[in-house]
């Protein structure tokens, strides 16, 4: 990361300060608009796997479920 510096002529011109700090301006600002592009693929992928994990979980609960009823049956078929 890099920190801003001045140069001599700065301090001594008015525009010339504005100019450079309108530039460092602009640099901040692509670097936050790359930065929410970022944020926002995250926050992106974060959702898939939420949903991924949600579907597996349901998935799985089902097939546990349905394999425990079969067991009851089998269990009481057996019984008689």
């Amino acid at each position: 990361m890099s920190t801003w510096s001045t140069i001599p002529a700065e301090h001594q011109d008015l525009a010339t300060h504005v100019d450079l700090c309108a530039q460092r301006y602009q640099a901040l600002d692509q670097r936050m608009e790359s930065l929410e592009l970022k944020v926002d693929n995250l926050v992106t992928k974060v959702d898939d796997v939420k949903s991924s994990i949600f579907t597996t979980l349901i998935t799985t609960g089902g097939t546990i479920i349905v394999a425990l009823i079969g067991a009851v049956f089998t269990i009481i078929s057996h019984i008689k």
